[in-house]
């Protein structure tokens, strides 16, 4: 069972729970990665960068993931519609739904459309508490989560096992902000991502919004081979002279933003295409796009292995993220705060020392000199010291604390739920009961040190065993089954 402390929320408790037996049930390598999460969550909580109703568990997706983006009437969900086997998304040539629409297995030969709050309450979907990210970028939007998130259920064999989400084209001025965040957030937990245009609008060149976000904000990112860039409704362009000229215009746009390597794909639905009357150029489209959709389908078919990766590799990452980028930014922080205070405190050490040394010249006028003044009045010497300090305290005190709010304010704000809080951890770190000359932020040191690589080799173990389910570099597997067949047959003569 989870570890949980005493002053971990009940709601949390409650969620994790039910996302380790339905992790437990599903897949056991997972179970382990589970428990990695688990560990860290400790180690975060220790260092303060999670607060206590918040888990690095509830940051990712747990359930194999499809993303499918793209323009409006690019033919995203006639594609859906084609894969799944039945029309459970609205198609058109306009606009015809502008919400991002979450698709799961569900028992009942009728589909099913709930709220988006079913998404945004429950841990196991990529969705969340992203009502609190909608809230970051437009404020009062949180509250009106169902008019961007809706769940929908199918029974269709395809979608056991993963989720697939359609979103809103992104042409639309209403909602855009948003609509943005939301893309960003399902393409960073997306096991898959399939970025749809459409061939029907032969001038990229009117659409540079669009390829900015769904182009050149993903050809350098480390997983970018998990982008399949397609070309819809390419049966338009059989009419054309050159159709080739068609796919070299999206390829020549998409290479401008950077995409200079990877397949570009052309499918078109066969139900919903144009008549091709020259048979030989009809024959040439469907051997491509029959191609093109066997390459499309089978991967779409993978992701199930792609996401028990993501979520191992995710433990190494998010580990070295603390070791070599968190608390190397939060002890820049601090050693600023500490530098300021102690320039601080110096400068209220002149400013007291000063103010003694002109009281004691004061009253010491009557006497032949101060140590005779310290000598008679030995009492209000020990009184005014304590005075003094007591004035030090409370300058110090007031001075670090404006300086720690000063530099907070700075502070990159928490990028999403289960994310580390780099805020709430330099709070914790320059609260007035910890001293200013700590070497290391809170949490931080030797066994944190060496809990972090034990947590790494856990996730590298669980890599290798992920290997020897999905991989046979040796042949041993193989030559296992060849022999249990031998004897089978053996047996049976």
């Amino acid at each position: 069972m989870w570890p949980f402390s005493l002053r971990t929320t009940k709601r949390l408790k409650l969620m994790l729970s039910k996302l380790e037996q339905h992790i437990t049930m599903e897949n056991s390598v997972l179970s382990e990665a589970l428990v990695s999460y688990k560990q860290l969550d400790q180690l975060a909580y220790r260092m303060a960068l999670l607060s206590r109703d918040e888990s690095f568990a509830l940051r990712i997706a747990w359930w194999p993931m499809i993303s499918i983006l793209g323009t409006f009437s690019s033919g995203k969900s006639t594609f859906i519609n084609d894969y799944l086997g039945q029309d459970l998304q609205s198609t058109g040539n306009q606009a015809v739904d502008d919400k991002f629409t979450v698709i799961c297995f569900g028992g009942e030969s009728e589909p099913r459309v709930l709220p988006g709050m079913a998404l945004n309450g429950d841990a196991r979907f990529p969705f969340y508490q992203i009502s609190r990210e909608i809230e970051k970028v437009a404020e009062g939007e949180g509250r009106r989560i169902d008019s961007f998130l809706q769940l929908k259920t199918s029974n269709a064999d395809h979608i056991k096992r993963k989720i697939i989400i359609d979103s809103p084209g992104f042409d639309a001025d209403a909602q855009r902000t948003s609509i943005l965040r939301i893309s960003s957030h399902i393409i960073d937990l997306s096991d898959l991502v399939l970025l749809f245009f459409d061939a029907r609008h032969p001038e990229p060149g009117a659409m540079q919004d669009t390829l900015n976000h769904l182009v050149e904000a993903t050809v350098d990112r480390q997983d970018a081979n998990k982008f399949m860039y397609i070309l819809n409704q390419i049966d338009t362009a059989a009419r054309e002279d050159n159709p080739e000229d068609v796919v070299g215009a999206w390829q020549r746009a998409l290479a401008q933003k950077g995409l200079t390597a990877g397949r570009f794909f052309t499918i078109y639905n066969e139900k919903a295409s144009v008549q091709i009357d020259d048979e030989t150029r009809k024959a040439r489209f469907q051997s491509k796009r029959d191609t093109d959709m066997a390459d499309i389908t089978a991967r779409m078919a993978e992701v199930e292995v792609e996401r028990s990766y993501r979520i191992v590799g995710g433990i190494e990452k998010l580990a070295k993220y603390i070791e070599e980028s968190i608390v190397p930014e939060l002890n820049g922080y601090i050693t600023r705060w500490r530098t300021r205070v102690l320039w601080g405190d110096a400068v209220f050490a002149i400013l007291l020392a000063v103010g003694i040394t002109a009281v004691l010249s004061g009253i010491g006028m009557g006497y032949k000199g101060a140590s005779d003044w310290v000598s008679a009045n030995i009492v209000l010497t020990i009184l005014s010291a304590a005075s003094i300090f007591t004035a030090y305290l409370l300058l110090h005190f007031w001075w670090r604390r404006k300086v720690a709010r000063s530099i907070e304010k700075r502070i990159p704000a928490q990028k999403g739920p289960g994310d580390p809080n780099l805020r709430l951890s330099f709070r914790s770190c320059t609260q007035f009961n910890r001293s200013i000359f700590q070497p290391n932020p809170i949490g931080w040191c030797k066994r944190t040190v060496r809990k972090l690589e034990s947590i790494i080799q856990s996730a590298n173990q669980q890599t290798e065993r992920l290997n020897d389910r999905y991989t046979d570099p040796s042949g041993k597997h193989s030559e296992l089954a060849e022999l249990g067949s031998l004897n089978l047959e053996r047996g049976q003569t």
